[in-house]
């Protein structure tokens, strides 16, 4: 039974038909199995007259089922895509940095932002090495997507031509559904604009929720809600080396392995859920839904870490150079030489964010229970009011001295005051 009305369809068939471009030979396509990438595989044939379709999944750690069920898909359309494996390199080369820099951008921990880049490198040199003259992406008119992988396309394969379909034939996704039905393409959504997923954060309907749009239960793949989570906290501990999570409860982990953990255990104690809205690279705002047990704990971790074990100055200033991390990240920049300059930064400010951090996690709130970090800067022996760590009168002085400042602009004022 149909989904969608045949007037959607002749209206999606018709902007097919009245939009001129440019037949291509060889089209290389990012492939994830998705809805939009899946119709581009279709439409490279059916509209830019394709003699041979080149379909590149890339693997950054969205997991063997989600890849499993784009090569039934592949298979369904009679195409074997290339499946290039790039979980390290974006765990030890991206997601460390992200874990680094507190990688945020408006409440969300920047992920798929880095997972597109990633992916169209790889694309766009596969692409050139196969003697492309074209690479296709699925990425809406109304998205992000499309500017990221854009750039990084630019950077890697100049020479070829960028294709985007579903914005350059300005369809709506119930026009991408009524042409995958025409066409016999395969489409499985648990939720209308799919989801997009590594271990560090998994993004839902990116684009597609609306204000009253109500997310059920099922579609969460770690998050469970307060009312059905844990009823007893759980304890863990996590230890930290040079501003990376090394162990959990005293255990050594390799990085996907201790972030699956986190998922699993925050998950189940209600935490992850984030609902923001967001200011996508074109300033319209969008209301994003994502789930990130994992990366929660780890950054709120790894920030009070930072603040025992960096300086107030170093604080200060990496707040603003984390800030811009983000931003440039979110908005497609991560070969922009500006963002390696920040990375430089942010690995000399790591070398003492170290220390095993104890955390009680339940129904949503993260506690932290006990901190042990032998690069601390908290010295309770000299600072705290119990202590008799230094002669409290040597401040006097200093007090006099630093109010001077405010003595002066008394005196400016008294004097302005007289000369009216």
């Amino acid at each position: 039974m149909s989904v969608v009305s045949n007037e959607t369809l002749q209206v999606a068939l018709s902007k097919l038909e009245n939009t001129v471009v440019e037949p291509k030979k060889k089209v290389a396509v990012a492939f994830s199995g998705g809805l939009d990438s899946t119709l581009c595989i279709v439409l490279a044939k059916q509209k830019y007259g394709a003699d041979e379709v080149v379909p590149i999944t890339v693997d950054v750690g969205q997991g063997e089922e989600e890849i499993q069920s784009g090569f039934d898909k592949a298979k369904q359309l009679g195409i074997d895509p290339y499946l290039l494996d790039f979980k390290d390199e974006f765990t030890n080369e991206w997601l460390t940095k992200a874990i680094k820099a507190n990688s945020d951008y408006c409440g969300y921990p920047v992920s798929t932002s880095m997972t597109r880049q990633l992916i169209a490198a790889k694309v766009a040199e596969k692409a050139a090495e196969l003697g492309c003259d074209a690479v296709m992406e699925g990425s809406s008119g109304k998205g992000n997507d499309q500017y990221r992988m854009h750039n990084v396309f630019k950077i890697f394969a100049p020479e070829l031509d960028i294709l985007v379909p579903v914005r350059d034939f300005d369809l709506t996704r119930n026009e991408e559904l009524a042409l995958c039905e025409h066409f016999g393409v395969p489409v499985t959504e648990l939720i209308a604009g799919g989801d997009d997923k590594t271990l560090w954060c998994r993004s839902i309907a990116s684009g597609g929720i609306g204000l009253e749009t109500e997310i059920p239960d099922e579609v969460w793949m770690w998050y469970v809600p307060p009312t059905k989570a844990a009823e007893t906290p759980t304890t863990v501990s996590i230890t930290f080396e040079k501003g990376l999570p090394v162990a959990l409860d005293g255990q050594a982990m390799e990085l996907p392995a201790l972030i699956s953990k986190l998922n699993e255990i925050g998950g189940a104690n209600a935490i992850g859920k984030i609902d923001i809205f967001e200011d996508g690279i074109m300033d319209l705002k969008s209301r994003e839904i994502y789930e990130a047990p994992g990366a929660h704990i780890i950054l709120k971790v790894h920030k009070d870490i930072e603040s025992a074990t960096l300086t107030k100055q170093q604080r200060k200033f990496k707040t603003m150079v984390d800030d811009q991390w983000g931003t440039l990240v979110y908005h497609g920049e991560w070969y922009q030489p500006l963002k390696s300059d920040l990375d430089a930064f942010v690995d000399s400010t790591q070398e003492t964010v170290s220390g095993t951090w104890t955390i009680q996690l339940y129904k949503g709130n993260i506690d932290i229970l006990k901190r042990d970090s032998a690069a601390s800067l908290f010295r309770p022996e000299i600072r705290s009011i119990a202590s008799t760590g230094f002669n409290q009168q040597l401040c006097g002085p200093a007090a006099i001295i630093r109010g001077l400042p405010f003595e002066v602009l008394a005196l400016r004022d008294e004097s302005m005051k007289n000369a009216q």
